[in-house]
């Protein structure tokens, strides 16, 4: 039997930092997950994908002592693009920047790599003498309809800390900036598509892939040259019916899952944490009662449906097939980008907090 103020289910990238963050915070945690992260880019197994760090999430970080892990591998993202290439050809038809100039002196966020974060999640745990990292819990999964394809490429034109989403039809194309690979400008891709599409795709031969790739970015980038090995994901949106019980509150993916559209799943994971850690610190003679996780549920639920909500639309927005909806979706997307008060509110609400000056 092991005592322990906190124990969390899950030893992936959020449930290090909620390790992380605990232990920083003088609770005793053990951090239990069904097998070792790993934490090599090549490895059989790795996690390709990347996640942009927020600005509101980066204070958090830095109070978990996890921020001057992550900094110096960190590619600032100052611009947001989004291209339509909805029309009868993939080529870009409408592009809109989204500069974090217009709400903030600092960037948007920043990304680093999914594999990175798990290296030096475990050495910032290494550091705290009452968090404890165990491998061997069993658990089940379930498959949905839409995947998404993750991987790596290098390209010849610099991607200027843009992140730009490209959206055509099946999902959003998401190119994020990564630090230059072999002197070769570098990005993170997530390739959105209907499972059977998306699985068409994994198989094929890699110079396929390649000219499938450059398509289907609407030749943005020039020619985009695969760097790793492919992964694929399932894609679900997911709310948990409440985010507490006995003794028990829900955080990250096991509260919530969304599509990896705005860099909203993990910067939510890391609200949850926050609220869930300032009640812990109010009141830590009164960890787990009752009357704390009425306060967290109250304070995240409502804003975690919201949120998903928002994020399942415009995943189906991205999805549409039809020419209609397409154009339909271009003319929005206008109309919202050509008014700037409209304009930083979105920018705004898709931090998910006031921006930083």
């Amino acid at each position: 039997m092991i005592d322990t103020d906190i124990l969390i289910s899950g030893g992936g990238i959020a449930g290090l930092i909620a390790a992380s963050a605990f232990g920083a915070a003088g609770f005793s945690v053990l951090c239990v997950d069904p097998s070792a992260p790993v934490t090599t880019r090549d490895a059989e197994g790795s996690d390709l994908r990347s996640t942009a760090f927020l600005q509101p999430s980066r204070d958090f970080l830095d109070q978990a002592g996890l921020w001057r892990h992550f900094a110096p591998h960190a590619m600032p993202l100052q611009i947001m693009r989004i291209v339509d290439a909805g029309g009868i050809e993939a080529v870009a038809r409408s592009a809109h920047d989204f500069n974090s100039s217009d709400i903030s002196d600092l960037p948007f966020g920043w990304n680093l790599p999914n594999w990175l974060l798990r290296r030096e999640g475990l050495a910032r745990i290494a550091e705290l003498d009452h968090v404890t990292f165990r491998a061997g819990v069993g658990t089940k999964s379930s498959l949905t309809r839409q995947k998404a394809l993750a991987f790596a490429v290098s390209h010849d034109h610099p991607h200027d800390n843009i992140s730009t989403e490209v959206h055509r039809s099946g999902g959003p194309f998401t190119l994020v900036p990564l630090p230059d690979y072999e002197g070769k400008p570098s990005s993170a891709v997530v390739w959105m598509e209907r499972g059977p599409e998306a699985e068409r795709l994994y198989a094929l031969p890699q110079s396929a892939f390649e000219d499938e790739m450059r398509t289907r970015s609407a030749d943005l980038y020039g020619p985009l040259r695969l760097i790793s090995q492919r992964t694929i994901w399932p894609i679900i949106s997911q709310v948990a019916h409440r985010l507490t019980g006995e003794r028990l509150a829900l955080v990250a993916e096991a509260a919530h899952v969304v599509p990896p559209i705005g860099a909203q799943g993990l910067n939510m994971s890391l609200a949850d944490m926050a609220s869930l850690l300032d009640l812990a610190k109010a009141a830590p003679d009164r960890l787990g009662e009752a009357a704390m996780l009425q306060k967290y549920e109250r304070a995240r639920h409502a804003e975690i449906a919201a949120r998903v909500a928002g994020v399942d639309a415009l995943n189906r927005a991205s999805m549409a097939n039809d020419q209609g909806l397409r154009d339909l979706r271009m003319k929005a997307l206008n109309s919202f980008y050509s008014v700037k008060p409209v304009r930083q509110i979105l920018m705004r609400a898709g931090l998910g907090a006031r921006a930083a000056r």
